[in-house]
């Protein structure tokens, strides 16, 4: 061991692991890659709250994946530690719309795929991804489903808003009833008839119905 070999370090070492050159092209890729993921979202949600906060994450989670991937692919030791330190964490927030996920993975895929310098491969990837994804959001379905909430002073107003509610939509599925006090609160499933809602002003106006309420239905129950 030689007197520069004690002063030697290994963490000074791995400044010039990977160049400053790199550094910039991944990162900036990833930030704009993720900004496309973001437009994307934006354009494409259907669901019924939409979160900008969510968007901002798909953007960051790109930065991050890309300089995690990065780390791992210039140093295999600091990989096998990456592994260990991620295996410990947990997520726990949940996730309500289920094309969040497609989008959570794409951001990911992103970052793998720029730190692994495939970088034409994530850019035509992800165009194409977000050219189907915008293509499958505008095809709106004729069977859109919706939540139409009604309620009525009593049970007699209950059955007429039933037959008014029924002869102005093209399906009508009961999802749940609470009473309260003589009070009926009504939950229905509704298929709309060239998404006309027209009625809805109709069926609040009529005598003994105090509220009404329509909303879109994207799949989970709502009691």
């Amino acid at each position: 061991m030689t007197f520069q070999d004690i002063f030697k370090s290994s963490f000074l070492e791995n400044i010039a692991s990977i160049s400053i050159l790199d550094m910039v092209i991944a990162m900036v890729l990833a930030f704009l890659l993720g900004l496309f993921i973001f437009f994307i979202y934006k354009k494409s949600y259907s669901g019924v709250m939409y979160s900008a906060s969510f968007g901002v994450t798909l953007i960051a989670l790109s930065l991050i994946t890309t300089l995690l991937i990065m780390t791992v692919v210039s140093n295999i030791v600091l990989s096998l530690g990456m592994v260990g330190a991620l295996s410990i964490v947990r997520f726990r927030t949940a996730i309500k719309e289920p094309m969040d996920i497609a989008f959570l993975f794409w951001a990911i895929a992103v970052g793998i795929v720029l730190a692994a310098g495939l970088i034409p491969l994530a850019v035509f990837g992800s165009i194409f991804i977000g050219v189907v994804l915008v293509a499958f959001s505008k095809k709106k379905t004729v069977d859109s489903p919706y939540i139409l909430v009604v309620h009525c002073e009593n049970s007699g107003i209950e059955e007429q808003a039933r037959l008014f509610v029924k002869s102005q939509v093209r399906r009508l599925n009961l999802k749940s009833k609470s009473v309260d006090g003589g009070c009926v609160e009504l939950n229905y499933e509704v298929r709309l008839k060239e998404d006309s809602s027209a009625f809805v002003n109709e069926l609040e106006a009529m005598s003994g119905v105090s509220r009404v309420v329509l909303v879109s239905y994207n799949g989970d129950y709502m009691g």
